[in-house]
């Protein structure tokens, strides 16, 4: 019942999206073609529909599979951090996808024929996605976006007959070569780095919570038989007797309770045991890991997060902030996030180690999930709004021009359809990512998303050719080896898929594009 609930809700919302949207296009694109409009923006839809099915399922994938949200709340969280990503800083994002795949410099390409190649590449990438997602194949949107864009062109290169242009040679293969090169580089980086990060978290966290735990349970388990010892030599004891231990007993309770009492001063056996198990227990550091190691990964991950953030996330708004506003508005964000993890550990000293374990990475992989939401949503939405904002600019001023802005309306319904995709086509994706490929906790699923935004920023600054989505993967599978149980047949359909992503979009696309020019 809740599920249709929300349901009927997500396409209650989006009709609602989609009157007002056609409305306002149809006042922007002025005496324009109607109907390429209208097809334009169900190919549009279409596309964004599914990113939010593949690309934004499988970074939530980790946080599900965990425990750590359920698919609503994940539905939620995507909601407002990868729509807040769209609309306050994706727009800016848009010009690679226009013109950096084809060269269209000299080869005077008429208006209708780049509208025809835009609306290929979104009906390709978005075909091609929505067939990865139901497969649960978590596959590059950018990947399969610049496939369509190839097919269309080269389609259209061929068809030109013209001797003078080289259909292949408006391919820009050096980013082509890129991408091929990320299939290898981007899953190696993620899992290597992901390795090194469980591996030490594991060891020096998830491991010594778990022998304090054992030591402590030992120490319990002491005391209980202590008890049960002490009530069965009370009852042998005769009533004199039993008089003057109770007042032992009763002595030693009121001193206990004189924070600075002297274990010495105790009269009866039984708390003089009592104590010394209890000292026992404060020697073993048990919370060490607790206060000290999870609070400085947390500062790690706030470091990594906020940094991705500024100059990823937020790099295409002009905000006016100098690289040294950026640098303390980062080292404040990781201080701050160090303190309130070191609070929050301090009340849960009283607490079983293995749950207040789970709670404090459970609360980092939310934040760090609402992170890479927002920088997905700010970058990654490009993919859809790129070819359309293209498209719909062309059939305004009548002309290709290589950039223009992207109007916030586009956004907002590109952010829809985004999250509406989460809903009805992630959950193949997000079992394959979460569940399939190896089991995910909350400490590990933290682990996965910090190296994956460590690859991502590092790549970012060294130039490296990188999807986002692989080093996601990659980084599941480093989880995986660290605890002995990667599924790796499942690699063989995702590894192909991968390959296939590129050629299939251009066919597709290619396909399209002949269908278009003909019948349009």
């Amino acid at each position: 019942m809740k599920t249709q609930k929300i349901n009927l809700l997500l396409i209650g919302i989006t009709l609602g999206a989609l009157i007002y949207f056609f409305i306002w296009g149809f006042g922007f694109i002025g005496n324009a073609n109607k109907l390429i409009f209208v097809i334009s923006v169900f190919l549009g839809v279409f596309m964004a529909f599914n990113i939010g099915g593949n690309d934004v399922a499988n970074s939530f994938g980790t946080s599900v599979g965990s425990g750590t949200l359920t698919i609503t709340q994940a539905l939620c969280i995507a909601a407002v951090f990868e729509a807040s990503g769209a609309i306050i800083a994706g727009g800016e994002v848009t010009a690679s996808i226009r013109s950096g795949i084809i060269d269209f410099g000299g080869s005077h390409i008429h208006p209708s024929d780049f509208i025809y190649i835009m609306m290929s590449a979104l009906f390709a990438a978005g075909a091609w996605l929505l067939f990865a997602s139901k497969h649960g194949l978590p596959v590059s949107t950018t990947h399969a976006i610049v496939g369509g864009i190839v097919g269309s062109g080269v389609t259209l290169g061929f068809l030109m007959n013209n001797p003078e242009i080289s259909a292949l040679g408006l391919v820009q293969w050096g980013k082509i070569g890129k991408i091929a090169s990320s299939w290898v580089l981007s899953p190696l980086l993620g899992g290597l780095i992901s390795y090194g990060v469980f591996w030490l978290i594991k060891h020096y966290i998830l491991d010594y919570n778990k022998y304090a735990q054992i030591r402590i349970d030992r120490i319990k388990r002491e005391k209980k038989a202590l008890r049960k010892l002490h009530k069965k030599t009370f009852e042998t004891l005769d009533d004199i007797q039993k008089i003057a231990y109770a007042e032992a007993v009763n002595h030693d309770i009121y001193a206990m309770k004189d924070p600075d009492f002297d274990p010495s001063e105790l009269d009866s056996d039984y708390y003089k045991k009592i104590v010394n198990l209890d000292r026992k227990k404060e020697g073993l550091k048990s919370h060490r890991a607790l206060e000290f190691g999870i609070p400085a990964v947390a500062g790690i991950g706030a470091f990594v997060i906020s940094s991705m953030l500024i100059f990823k996330g937020l790099q295409n708004l002009d905000l006016g902030l100098s690289d040294i506003h950026n640098y303390l508005i980062i080292g404040m964000v990781t201080v701050v996030t160090w303190l309130l993890m070191f609070i929050f550990a301090k009340t849960l000293r009283r607490s079983d180690l293995h749950k207040s374990t789970f709670l404090m990475f459970s609360w980092l992989q939310v934040l760090t999930a609402c992170g890479f939401a927002f920088s997905h949503g700010s970058n990654d939405i490009a993919n859809a709004v790129g070819p359309f904002a293209a498209i719909l600019d062309t059939l305004a001023s009548g002309s290709i021009n290589g950039d223009s802005p992207v109007p916030p309306q586009i956004m907002v319904m590109f952010a829809v359809a985004l999250i509406v995709g989460l809903w009805f086509v992630g959950k193949e994706v997000i079992a394959t990512v979460g569940t399939n490929l190896t089991e995910i906790h909350p400490a590990s699923g933290f682990s996965a998303e910090l190296a994956s935004a460590i690859v991502v920023m590092v790549a970012s600054v060294l130039g490296l050719p990188i999807s986002s989505t692989h080093v996601l993967i990659g980084a599941i599978l480093g989880i995986g080896v660290v605890n002995g149980n990667t599924n790796w047949s499942l690699m063989k359909p995702i590894g192909l898929a991968w390959i296939i992503t590129l050629p299939a979009s251009s066919f597709l696309a290619a396909v399209m594009f002949i269908v278009l020019r003909h019948v349009i």
